[in-house]
């Protein structure tokens, strides 16, 4: 152990640390890591006197990555791919989109872009001001620009990678050029994403050659327990608690769950999802393999593992989510009539699959198929994100989540949805369930606790704020808080409503306004609430309040929308197109977030 004169020589005096803040105050994120890097080599007697500082390297010899993340998954593959390009000698500039000035693009010469895709169509909430200036006039010409694009999206949305490809398009037309085509993928995104990091590098390394910056770069040491678990190597956690929270006679099912992340380290910050890994029912499983007249233990390929059919279709395939590629799969499979001309019709073919789970695809158009042919044409089993209902700061080791069970009536079988079953009725508690937790730095409590909030949650968007309020507690925060809350009923739907009346007795909660639907004859949303309320709701507006919604992005957050623009056009005194001009402000401001799915 250090003695206290060797403890008192090993710190930094007040000045010294005043000067290194003072110091490191600007830096990037890369150069706080490359720093570090410097002073580890340093301390250990390294030689560091030719390590290069920024202005000695060439702009040409920098590789820049790009991310426009929602949920984090773009995130997650740039900053694997930036990882692997410095591995192979390149200097890389890893940025997300919402941190890079688009007009600097001008100065980029080898840029490589990862991006999800959000809603219909839209751009991450970080990539829109970059996707806007390259879409408007004031985009410069590109002509020393070579690039690439890696899309990620989902097929069974009408878009698909909509943003990666209009990212592709807009640089094309300012005379960028392409180092490979843009790759696009589905929701089981890893192989393809790895597949194309790995061409890109090599290309990319070609085009540029070993930098100096790069090569000289001391290695960081690991960062610990709080990074260690990831979507790709998650924790085993202990389910506490599943309970229902919505009443007897409600048309929902609606579960409160607690997990223990034991001595895991993970951290996690309002705002934040936590990713769950679930293993599919058994009984569908069953159900399925003998609607194909299969054998369950027979010997199946995924993923570079061999695993029975039934481990297959347990826990490594997804069967309760369908894709419009299964349906065109099983269509030329069975040569079923119906399901082809479905096939054909991709709007009606997405509409279908997102109603009609693989078993029922299946029953509906019978066809025999080989084991491995069928495993191959599945989506691999991907983790549900579900918006942390919790404070760290008072649950400690304790993540909670609101679970809306899926459950639906198909040919008078009862089909569920494959985590929220996990998680609310077939994990029994104290099982063991994988988690990991994924940072959305898109819905973030403002950083002055003075400053006042407009929350927007109706069913199960309730969940981020009651974790704002449990912080906003904690943290003995000051600023207004106004949520904006409905559902079907008040007596069976009210989710965790006595909380909700403690806080607005207690004056942390400054004003709530409810909406329930089927409480009257004609249905009332929390849209309406916001126009009854216009007037305030600008005013809080006007004096800086940060806006938030969450909860279902089809219908919802449309209508909220709308309704929004309306209020900020008539009590703002404003044309539609400045009111929505000033609703994109407040998004740029980040004083407009939203959590939509």
């Amino acid at each position: 152990m250090l003695s206290e004169q060797n403890l008192n020589q090993t710190m930094l005096n007040a000045e010294q640390l005043s000067s290194l803040k003072e110091a490191i105050g600007t830096y990037s994120p890369l150069q706080l890591a490359w720093a570090s890097g410097y002073l580890a080599a340093k301390s250990e007697g390294t030689s560091v006197a030719s390590l290069p500082t920024a202005s000695g390297a060439k702009a040409s010899s920098t590789l820049t990555i790009l991310y426009g993340s929602q949920t984090g998954n773009a995130k997650g593959v740039a900053k694997s791919l930036a990882d692997q390009a410095t591995a192979q000698g390149l200097s890389v500039d890893l940025k997300s989109m919402g941190e890079f000035k688009p007009k600097s693009i001008k100065n980029v010469t080898h840029l490589l872009i990862v991006a999800s895709t959000n809603g219909e169509g839209e751009a991450p909430d970080d990539a829109i001001a970059l996707h806007e200036f390259l879409a408007s006039k004031k985009a410069p010409k590109l002509e020393s620009l070579q690039y690439s694009v890696l899309a990620l999206g989902d097929t069974s949305y009408e878009f698909f990678c909509q943003t990666g490809k209009d990212f592709d398009e807009y640089l094309s037309k300012l005379g960028a050029k392409a180092i490979t085509p843009r790759v696009d993928c589905d929701v089981d995104y890893e192989e393809a994403a790895a597949a194309w990091s790995q061409e890109i590098i090599a290309k990319t390394k070609d085009l540029l050659g070993e930098s100096e910056v790069a090569s000289n770069v001391v290695a960081m040491p690991t960062t610990g327990a709080a990074s260690q678990y990831t979507k790709q190597n998650p924790y085993s956690a202990e389910l506490s608690v599943s309970q229902k929270i919505t009443g007897r006679d409600s048309a929902k099912d609606v579960r409160h769950v607690e997990i223990d992340l034991g001595e895991s380290g993970l951290t996690y910050q309002v705002g934040d999802a936590l990713g769950v890994w679930f293993e599919n029912d058994e009984a569908l499983v069953d159900e399925l393999i003998a609607t194909l007249n299969l054998s369950a233990s027979e010997s199946v390929n995924v993923a570079n593992e061999t695993l029975t059919l039934k481990e297959a279709l347990v826990s490594a395939l997804e069967i309760t989510q369908t894709s419009v590629n299964f349906v065109t799969f099983w269509a030329e499979q069975s040569k079923d009539k119906a399901l082809l001309a479905l096939a054909q019709d991709k709007n009606a073919a997405r509409e279908y699959a997102a109603n009609h789970q693989v078993v029922d695809v299946v029953k509906a158009a019978p066809a025999s198929v080989e084991t491995q042919v069928f495993v191959d044409a599945l989506r691999k089993i991907t983790p549900r994100l579900y918006s942390i209902a919790s404070s760290q700061a008072e649950m400690e080791e304790e993540v909670h989540l609101t679970v809306g069970l899926v459950e639906y009536d198909e040919n008078g079988q009862t089909r569920s949805g494959g985590a929220s079953s996990f998680l609310g009725k077939r994990l029994e508690e104290g099982g063991a369930v994988k988690v990991f937790v994924e940072h959305n730095d898109n819905f973030r409590l403002p950083s002055d606790g003075n400053t006042p909030v407009i929350m927007i949650g109706p069913g199960t968007g309730i969940a981020p704020f009651r974790a704002f309020m449990q912080e906003r507690e904690a943290t003995e925060a000051t600023g207004d808080n106004w949520l904006f809350f409905g559902d079907q009923t008040f007596t069976q739907d009210f989710l965790y409503q006595v909380e909700w009346q403690g806080y607005l007795k207690s004056g942390l909660l400054t004003n709530i306004d409810l909406a329930f639907s089927r409480d009257q004859a004609e249905k009332i949303y929390v849209q309406d609430r916001l126009r009854e309320k216009a007037a305030e709701v600008y005013a809080w507006l006007e004096r800086g309040a940060h806006l938030y919604i969450c909860g279902d992005m089809s219908r919802m957050a449309k209508d909220v929308e709308t309704a929004l623009i309306d209020i900020i056009a008539e009590h703002g005194n404003k044309t539609n197109e400045e009111a929505q001009q000033y609703l994109k402000d407040l998004r740029n401001a980040k004083r407009y977030q939203k959590d939509v799915y």
